[in-house]
């Protein structure tokens, strides 16, 4: 587990930043190794504290909460994933972060730290995501953060890849260790010529830069049959599990035409 780095160093979001004045919980969604039939991460999704949707949560951040809010998430994420028994196997952990509410990634860090601590979470089981349809604000800052987060043993990855602000050229300046690809480019995979041609092109690309893909949204058997056509090893969606509020589901991995429940 990575040692807790102590800092005197502060920010405007550690002195400034207005207090979270509203509650929220955390649901779970399997991502699934299709190689092995494992989980190879569950990602903590946002709800209300009786199981509201994201919305009703989100609609509450500003830009004078988003700090407490990405500060907040990161704790209760943890916290909730080792009361739900995450720890008992080997998956990760996947975390949605901010970047703009990262104002110093070393800095940032330390309440993610401590709560790993806490709650013996090894640090190097703890996969920070990023949306690509959030705006940067400044695309060298986003790459300063990925690149802290990796020397400190975390895992980085871009969500929603192909639909964003970025995309190709948040590459160019940075490699994260997975993209997620987007759900708008995984829909009806298997009657769009063009969405495979593009997916296979991201499969191969990220391959030759040594980068795990995950294919999310997946929703239908035939968009799961062409994704393995594809190369793609690990998958995430409804057809597998929905979320489950503070708690890790069983998932349902089809495969040779039949579907095999898993636990979680």
């Amino acid at each position: 587990m990575l040692a807790m780095t102590d800092t005197k160093q502060t920010c405007s979001g550690c002195r400034d930043g207005a207090a979270l004045d509203f509650d929220f919980a955390m649901a779970f969604q399997p991502i699934v190794d299709m190689e092995t039939g494992a989980p190879y991460a569950y990602e903590a999704l946002v709800r209300g504290p009786g199981g509201e949707s994201a919305y009703s949560v989100l609609s509450q951040v500003t830009p004078d909460n988003r700090y407490a809010f990405d500060q907040q998430c990161r704790v209760k994420a943890i916290e909730t994933a080792t009361r739900a028994g995450l720890l008992d196997g080997p998956a990760k952990l996947s975390i949605n972060f901010l970047p703009n509410a990262v104002y110093s990634p070393m800095a940032c860090i330390q309440l993610t730290l401590r709560t790993a601590a806490a709650n013996n979470f090894p640090t190097d089981r703890l996969l920070f995501e990023f949306t690509e349809n959030e705006k940067m604000e400044d695309s060298a800052h986003v790459a300063n953060i990925v690149l802290t987060y990796q020397k400190m043993g975390f895992g980085t990855a871009i969500d929603d890849f192909g639909a964003g602000y970025a995309g190709l050229g948040l590459l160019a300046r940075f490699q994260p260790d997975v993209i997620k690809i987007d759900m708008e480019l995984i829909r009806d995979l298997d009657s769009s010529l063009p969405r495979r041609m593009i997916v296979g092109g991201v499969v191969r690309m990220a391959r030759d830069l040594g980068i795990t893909v995950i294919a999310e949204g997946i929703e239908t058997e035939a968009e799961l049959a062409a994704l393995r056509d594809l190369g793609v090893r690990y998958i995430q969606g409804f057809l597998l599990a929905r979320p489950a509020f503070e708690a890790l589901p069983a998932f349902t991995l089809p495969a040779s035409g039949s579907i095999t429940a898993i636990a979680a």
